[in-house]
């Protein structure tokens, strides 16, 4: 039988080739085993995997025998997912609003995302180039570099937000769009049960009937699937926006070419005083050209890039026609999408000026700046988008909320230690450390001001050593002296290969975003096998503990091998084998968790 993952890939293709095919039967390939396999070597290595939804239901005790049951109950249509739970976590570093999250049980987990990859086989190849949230190949990266691209030139911008968008997707409206392009009455009413599965708080039951809960697995797909509506009718405005220049340049542009014209056809018959008068009269013509605008800009584009909810609108006319696009934009979402455009947050925004985009400052540039361009002088920066790292916005506060530096009372600033990391060794110390650092420096990478960081890397170092001195009871300049090499300083720690090293910061230079592979990528449907390692463990029925064969095995999973701490055999074997997941027999499954 061929593999299901090779015919999602069909599937696929044909969804590129013919953007208007109409699925049919899909709901058959989750009653296919392969995929679940598939589907529990993608989960069950994240953080989550041992995250509890309202059941003790998690990525331990896996087994061939629970996917029997899951695909029975498909089968015969008698599944049925239980309620999310329901947790807050904060919407912004040191916000008091609150972001609720659902976590689904890790059966519903696995489920789910079988779901996600029939789906996204379907939808990916006709989803916009414009969309780069959750999809394969794509990221914040992706999105900013298109902008860099795109908007250049821009006169203006719009910064969209959608009101809520996770927690008020309509449900009929959904499934109307799905049903659109998968006419499969039984995968349609499995999404239907997903959607109406509710929600448990404070032992409470609550029903859902709008939005998808944020943190479960295929709620980003199934919002891109309805926000696909948005990115469809943002091309159409696109369209009948878009107007062809009246004229290639200004007309004082061609008039001061006009006059170096003339000018130069002159010096071809003049000597003399004259000749020195008309050279310095082409060189205050050129200086004069060099600061005249050169595009009629009498044409009228509009650019357009979202990433989940956010969305950014560059607009190359006038402030009237922002006006004009963002009321159509919010027309075509409380009339289509039943949904709601912040006024609070969609802003219209002259490029000059800074706008807000994922986390970055992006502007258009306006310097006059010339280089040489072969035999003659160019503009490079006129017109080009540039990205900066909105350092009093974002990395102050988050300095100021890790307690990483304090403002004296002469308003000068000052890196402290972070007594709560007394406990930890010095590797962890710098680790943790560095851990932050490195996350904020890679997503600043393609920033134009980069440099900057080397301010917040200043705090972080010395916040650093104040907490390791204050760990020893000493100063950091002894802590410094004692770990210094090769003109900076790092924390020695052993090996099974020797001591090595653990440097402060050795990843700060300047990067390009292609350097940080933060995109995300689906193996399953780009490198796929028959069989996975997962599947072929379960079927050899071979206990790796005991090593009893001819028995069903379940999988043992924990959720970080670090955690692992005792002279235990099973926790001896997994630690060798560097593996979170042992196949065991269900007797020695029972002996782990009840010894």
């Amino acid at each position: 039988m061929k593999p299901t993952t090779e015919i999602l890939v069909n599937i696929s293709k044909n969804s590129s080739k013919n953007k208007e095919e109409v699925f049919t039967r899909l709901y058959r390939y989750m009653l296919r085993p392969d995929l679940y396999y598939v589907a529990y070597q993608r989960l069950y290595s994240n953080n989550g995997a041992s995250t509890k939804g309202i059941e003790d239901d998690t990525a331990d005790g896996f087994s061939q025998e629970k996917i029997d049951k899951i695909i029975q109950s498909l089968s015969d249509e008698s599944y049925m997912p239980k309620p999310v739970r329901r947790t807050y976590i904060p919407k912004k570093r040191g916000s008091h609003k609150m972001r609720p999250l659902g976590i689904p049980t890790f059966t519903d987990k696995l489920v789910q995302e079988v779901l996600r990859m029939i789906l996204e086989s379907v939808y990916e190849p006709i989803f916009s180039k414009n969309s780069h949230g959750f999809r394969l190949q794509r990221s914040c990266h992706t999105a900013l570099n298109s902008l860099k691209k795109e908007f250049t030139g821009v006169g203006w911008f719009v910064e969209g937000d959608i009101k809520g968008c996770f927690d008020n997707i309509n449900h009929h409206v959904l499934v109307d769009i799905i049903g659109r392009k998968i006419k499969d009455a039984r995968l349609i009413k499995l999404v239907w049960k997903f959607l109406r599965a509710g929600y448990m708080e404070d032992w409470q039951y609550n029903g859902t009937y709008s939005g998808c809960p944020q943190g479960g697995i295929i709620s980003p797909l199934l919002a891109n699937i309805y926000l696909n509506e948005l990115d469809k009718f943002a091309e159409e405005t696109a369209k009948k926006f878009s107007k062809s220049r009246d004229r290639v340049h200004t007309v004082e542009y061609d008039t001061i070419m006009g006059l170096i014209a003339k000018t130069r056809k002159q010096l071809k018959t003049a000597s003399g005083a004259e000749k020195t008068a008309l050279l310095k009269r082409r060189k205050e013509l050129r200086l004069q050209l060099r600061k005249t605008p050169c595009a009629s800009q009498t044409d009228k584009v509009m650019k357009y890039i979202r990433y989940a909810d956010d969305f950014i609108i560059g607009v190359k006319g006038n402030k009237a026609d922002c006006e004009m696009i963002k009321k159509a934009f919010a027309d075509f979402i409380c009339r289509e999408l039943k949904m709601e455009l912040s006024a609070e947050k969609t802003l219209i925004t002259h490029s000059s000026q800074p706008a807000r985009f994922l986390g970055y400052d992006v502007r258009v540039r306006r310097d006059n700046t010339v280089k040489p361009h072969g035999n003659h002088l160019q503009r490079t920066l006129k017109g080009k988008v540039e990205l900066c790292v909105p350092f009093k916005d974002k990395i102050m506060p988050f300095l100021f909320d890790k307690a990483i530096i304090r403002q004296l009372p002469d308003g000068t600033l000052e890196p402290i230690a972070r007594k709560f990391l007394y406990a930890c060794t010095d590797l962890e110390i710098v680790s943790a450390y560095n851990a932050e650092l490195r996350g904020i420096c890679n997503y600043y990478a393609i920033a134009s001001n980069y440099c900057r960081l080397c301010y917040f890397a200043y705090f972080m170092e010395y916040s650093c050593l104040k907490t390791i001195a204050g760990k020893h009871k000493t100063t950091a300049r002894k802590v410094i002296g004692k770990y210094s090499s090769n003109g900076g300083w790092s924390v020695p720690y052993r090996t099974a290969k020797g001591v090595k090293y653990c440097k402060f910061a050795d990843f700060m230079k300047c990067k390009k975003a292609a350097d940080f592979d933060d995109v995300i990528k689906d193996h399953a449907l780009m490198f796929f096998n028959s069989r996975t390692t997962l599947e072929n463990r379960l079927s050899a029925q071979v206990c790796e503990l005991c090593g009893k064969t001819g028995v069903p095995l379940e999988i043992h999973h924990v959720n970080k091998i670090k955690n692992l701490k005792g002279k235990e055999i099973w926790k001896i074997m997994m630690i060798a084998k560097r593996r979170k997941t042992l196949a065991v027999c269900k007797n020695c499954h029972h002996k782990i968790h009840n010894p």
